[in-house]
């Protein structure tokens, strides 16, 4: 199995790269493509899919902390 890899974009989204099964809240199947973005502004009208919204509304650069 390939390796999956999610990526947080800066000022945007989660990028979805890999084999994986996204599920809703009851455990429905969400049909996806090999890569795609979720949201995480919350302002998205295809949650949990992103759809743009987020382009000049958030504010977001997440750094790995690093070491001393």
């Amino acid at each position: 199995m390939s390796k999956v890899q999610i990526k947080v974009n800066d000022n945007g989204s989660l990028r979805i790269t890999g084999d994986v099964e996204l599920l809703d809240g009851q455990g429905n199947v969400y049909t996806t493509k090999p890569s795609f973005s979720l949201c995480r502004c919350g302002l998205s009208k295809n949650k949990p899919f992103c759809d743009g919204s987020h382009k000049g509304n958030l504010e977001s650069q997440v750094r790995v902390p690093k070491e001393d």
